[in-house]
């Protein structure tokens, strides 16, 4: 539609099944113990959304399930790509530490170069850093999961200019719930996840960034994967639908509640294999 082609990136992606997902602790606002996910339920939706990504043209690699790693199905916190090298994350809470062998094993055996970052400061990946534009800048958040500690050697390691946000609330914990790329113009944006100054460092950097409202921030609507000129969404307000369809996208809703349970959305269970900072 409208000769729209998305991101740049985002159809070449990093998934994993939900088998051994759950609930086993609380790191997030979204995490109770007492509101088990339905691991059929989950599974069940997993698969919708993979045919949905797979029947808009993205293609899938997968990352086995680990027994005892519930959150390895949030592949977007597994690090950052950027063409043949993977820089892996060091997450915050020592219950997902054990997620970053497994997944630097995996990009080792395919023979991505492995960029660890300087220090022992947090950084959680895709969880909170996106590229934005071309040439591409990095906008990176920090707060509840990342140290702003990070911005400048993942700047020098990328050789790409890094844009950091504060994220103010912790309902929105990585930058993937509150900011989605759409295109070289254009991102959703939780503006209720910034502070001020966060909000003019995206004004001034999106060209055309779509507001979300508080029922759209909250339902995860920035937390997508678009894949050309489609928008793969948990869910979509009649208004949001009607913003998006003008600028020239399509809406696919695919429903994942269960793993709304654990704090992530569409776009937590994928991570873009295929992008460039160069």
């Amino acid at each position: 539609m409208g000769g729209v082609t998305g991101p740049g990136w985002g159809k070449h992606l990093l998934v994993c099944e939900p088998r051994y997902f759950g609930v086993a602790y609380e790191i997030n606002p979204y995490m109770r113990m007492e509101v088990r996910p339905d691991v059929v339920a989950a599974e069940r939706q997993f698969r919708a959304l993979v045919a949905i990504l797979e029947d808009v043209g993205a293609s899938m690699e997968y990352l086995l399930p680990v027994e005892g790693l519930p959150d390895l199905v949030f592949t977007a916190n597994a690090g950052l790509v950027d063409g043949r090298r993977f820089v892996p994350s060091r997450f915050r809470h020592r219950e997902r530490k054990g997620e970053t062998p497994i997944n630097v094993a995996w990009f080792r055996q395919r023979g991505y170069s492995i960029e660890e970052l300087p220090g022992d400061e947090p950084f959680e990946g895709a969880g909170d850093a996106l590229p934005f534009g071309s040439p591409p800048v990095v906008v990176a958040a920090y707060r509840h999961r990342s140290s702003i500690r990070v911005h400048s050697a993942l700047g020098s390691l990328l050789g790409a200019p890094v844009r950091s946000i504060e994220l103010v609330d912790e309902r929105f914990y990585h930058l993937d719930l509150a900011f989605c790329p759409i295109d070289d113009r254009r991102a959703m944006v939780a503006g209720q996840a910034l502070d001020q100054y966060g909000c003019r460092v995206v004004g001034s950097l999106v060209e055309e960034p779509i507001w979300l409202e508080d029922d759209e921030a909250a339902s995860f609507c920035a937390n997508s994967i678009v894949v050309g000129d489609v928008v793969v969404m948990p869910t979509c307000t009649p208004r949001l639908g009607r913003v998006l369809e003008a600028a020239g996208y399509q809406v696919a809703i695919a429903p994942v509640g269960e793993f709304l349970k654990a704090g992530g959305g569409c776009r937590c269970l994928a991570l873009a294999l295929d992008v460039s900072f160069s």
